[in-house]
């Protein structure tokens, strides 16, 4: 969208002929304003640009999805040490389930949920089988000790039985 729009807003619209004067904006301040304006827009449409969920429905998402999946990797994309993690599980070929919290309309409320379930506040928070085996560099540490496949391959016998 940033390219489709122009960095200047006209500030006055003149005749014909006449000299148009601009407001400069820098690229931040743009894309603040234009986010403010979407949000009062989609408001007054009556449509909720976000996404509210209780403290108690956050808590039921993660435990469920942890529950659901043998590897679960709670992430944000710009996070090095996430990509650190996810790296780790690809490097011994094992797929895994991210839940990039900077994606989600209410990936803070998730975040906090989070927190109040493990006790961490930070991303990334790593499960396989259902706890917690830290965050990014635990989940490397794991994986050059040739641990963390072996914790994986636990899911698959708890699965069997």
């Amino acid at each position: 969208m940033w390219h489709v729009l122009s960095r200047s807003v006209p500030l006055l619209q003149a005749a014909k002929g006449r000299k148009q004067n601009y407001l400069k904006l820098n690229e931040a301040t743009f894309c603040h304003l234009l986010n403010k304006f979407s949000t009062l827009l989609a408001t007054k449409m009556g449509i909720s640009s976000t996404k509210e969920v209780s403290e108690t429905e956050a808590t039921d998402i993660i435990k469920n999805t942890i529950a659901e999946n043998c590897v679960v990797i709670f992430s944000k994309t710009t996070c090095p040490y996430c990509v650190m993690a996810k790296e780790a599980f690809k490097n011994i070929d094992v797929q895994y389930t991210a839940v990039e919290l900077d994606e989600l309309e209410n990936g803070r409320q998730m975040q906090v949920a989070l927190q109040q379930l493990s006790g961490i506040r930070t991303v990334p928070q790593v499960y396989v089988n259902g706890k917690c085996i830290g965050g990014g560099t635990d989940t490397r540490n794991l994986e050059r000790e040739g641990k963390l496949l072996k914790l994986v391959q636990e899911c698959n016998l708890s699965a069997a039985t």
